[in-house]
């Protein structure tokens, strides 16, 4: 019975092992893309990683000219003693272009001979005027001369009818 239990697993393990082989060679196309920030403003830097990268690629899209994605780490990383550049993952910055329209944007990184699209990988904001609190106009419209014009007469008048009845009531 010990010996059917231990015969199981070591057979369990080995099927394991044997599923989880091909994925670790898989690295010769890209298999996910990860953009941070995910919303951003126009003319602000984005960073791209791409998992199954090992020599590094380029990162495109329309909102940036294409980037240099290079390899993260230096060691043996994923590629066991096969020698490889890196870990598998590339990294790179992108700028977005100061003109982008506000919206959702793919990006495409090839590398490897291969290339993989996540569709919608960030969005883009219109930028803000900065320096004047946001506002898309300058200066006093008539309607707040207006209103500030009533509130320094209403001033006025209420200051002089309090010095008129406190000069009153001295006279008495």
């Amino acid at each position: 019975m010990r010996n059917t239990r231990a015969l199981a697993v070591a057979g369990a393990a080995v099927a394991a092992l044997g599923l989880s082989a091909p994925a670790a060679v898989a690295w010769d196309r890209p298999s996910n893309i990860v953009v941070l920030p995910s919303v951003i403003a126009r003319g602000g830097q984005l960073t791209i990683t791409a998992d199954g990268c090992r020599n590094g690629g380029t990162a495109t899209s329309t909102a940036f000219s294409p980037t240099r994605l290079s390899p993260v780490g230096g060691g043996k990383g994923n590629e066991g003693g096969r020698g490889g550049a890196g870990s598998g993952t590339a990294r790179g910055t992108a700028t977005v272009n100061s003109d982008a329209r506000p919206g959702p944007y793919d990006i495409t990184v090839t590398c490897d001979g291969g290339s993989l699209t996540k569709p919608q990988a960030f969005t883009v904001i219109g930028g803000v005027r900065g320096g004047i609190g946001g506002s898309s106009t300058t200066g006093a419209t008539p309607t707040d001369v207006a209103i500030g014009g009533g509130l320094v007469a209403a001033a006025v008048v209420g200051g002089g009818v309090f010095w008129m009845r406190r000069r009153a009531e001295r006279n008495i």
